[in-house]
């Protein structure tokens, strides 16, 4: 039997990051850049103002010191201007206008956030600092040089790296992206992940189960972990065939994917038919791996390709806790995620949990915390060695999995164990 850690081990290093491709940067949202991308522009393109209120020569309104040179105290007396002190308002700019103005000596201009500021202007007089005035302006505070504007450049010069090859694209480096200029971006694709299921019991959602016949789950819920961890997924659904057929839908669908995922392929004789067609493609190993549930999986490269083939159970439950334990790490190292396994805290069990010798335990469970110590609590749903651990509806009922070590047989309230913080609940 193979440890998790060893499994995982095969998988990652079997696992290829799709090669580049340029898209839209509106597409482009959590993948990983693979270009260096440097601003041709600055940013802003021009001095704005960066509050409404009024362009001014800072020394026409009691102050000349730009605001980053003076020393500021709480217990500073707040500045003031001369009560008889007023500029007339010779103009009004608006964002985005392209008409220049030329500011002389003890006049203003009213602006708007984001208009070109006048020349000789050096600094915005904000609106809630005057008294509004709309022919002449009577300024209740100084500014200094500096003060409410943004200079050009002040953000993105020419030249600057705006963002690094490898970098995981989040929404502010797509506004960066857009501050450059570009309006597309090489990234890393999301791997395409192409989800089956095989089993002669098995009928689809849209079809009555008959005696003997149950709805085909697992896909639908690996699809779903899988594209929740950033895949793009193909859900073939069911597969029953003749050998031959078989092999050739196999076949087909691993030349379009970088991940093939097949539940119902192990945990039974009925699925030797399945692992036969895998094995005439590629390398099949379904050596048990020490966990549970879902030891009884497999794992393998098919195709001309070498594409990373995965067989789960057909329990929903088994399936997806292996998805979680080995699948989903996959997935992000093709993604050029640093982290590839989700979140891990400690926290106190709240009851008595068993554990099976030998494996590593994956207890579905609720995670909480104390209002007043705010120390995690968790709570488990169904126990490693009792039969609740397949049932679906109580994984649906948790956020979290306690990870029970392969050396521990019982989890006793009150003792701290990790939990892999899976989602969270409203």
């Amino acid at each position: 039997m193979r440890s998790v850690e060893e499994q995982l081990d095969i998988i990652v290093d079997a696992t290829m990051t799709p090669a580049p491709i340029r898209i839209g940067i509106t597409d482009a949202l959590g993948l990983m850049c693979a270009e260096e991308v440097q601003a041709t522009r600055s940013l802003p393109g021009f001095a704005q103002a960066a509050v409404d209120g009024y362009a001014v020569r800072a020394v026409d309104v009691g102050g000349a010191q730009s605001l980053s040179n003076r020393t500021t105290h709480e217990d500073e007396e707040q500045p003031h201007v001369e009560p008889d002190t007023s500029l007339p308002v010779v103009g009004e700019v608006a964002a985005g206008s392209q008409k220049p103005l030329r500011l002389q000596p003890r006049q203003a201009v009213r602006v708007a956030t984001g208009a070109p500021l006048p020349t000789l202007a050096d600094a915005v007089l904000p609106l809630e600092w005057s008294d509004r005035g709309r022919r002449r302006v009577t300024p209740h505070r100084p500014v200094r040089s500096g003060d409410f504007i943004r200079r050009e450049g002040d953000d993105i010069q020419p030249g600057d790296i705006a963002v690094r090859a490898g970098a995981v694209l989040g929404p502010a480096q797509i506004g960066l992206l857009a501050a450059a200029g570009r309006d597309k971006v090489l990234v890393y694709p999301r791997p395409r992940v192409t989800v089956m299921s095989y089993g002669l019991e098995l009928v689809d959602i849209d079809r009555d189960p008959g005696l003997g016949q149950v709805f085909d789950v697992g896909s639908y819920a690996v699809a779903a972990a899988a594209k929740d961890a950033g895949a793009d997924v193909t859900r073939v659904g069911i597969i029953n065939a003749e050998p031959r057929r078989l092999k050739e839908q196999i076949a087909v669908h691993a030349q379009k994917s970088e991940f093939l995922i097949i539940t119902g392929a192990v945990g039974g004789s009925s699925a030797r038919a399945v692992q036969e067609a895998l094995g005439e493609l590629g390398d099949i190993d379904t050596t048990r791996v020490a966990m549970h549930p879902g030891s009884a999986q497999g794992f393998g490269l098919v195709g001309e390709d070498r594409i990373p083939t995965f067989l789960l159970p057909s329990n929903a439950v088994s399936a997806l806790v292996v998805f979680e334990a080995l699948i989903r790490p996959a997935i992000r190292s093709s993604l050029g995620k640093r982290v590839l396994n989700r979140r891990v805290v400690k926290a106190r069990s709240m009851n008595r949990i068993e554990s099976i010798p030998g494996r590593l335990g994956f207890v579905r469970a609720r995670l909480m915390r104390d209002a007043q110590t705010r120390d995690y609590l968790v709570d488990s749903i169904g126990g490693a060695s009792g039969g609740p651990a397949h049932l679906l509806a109580g994984l649906a009922e948790g956020n979290a999995m306690i990870r029970i070590p392969a050396d521990v047989v019982e989890v006793r309230p009150g003792d701290v164990v990790d939990v892999l913080f899976l989602q969270q609940r409203a």
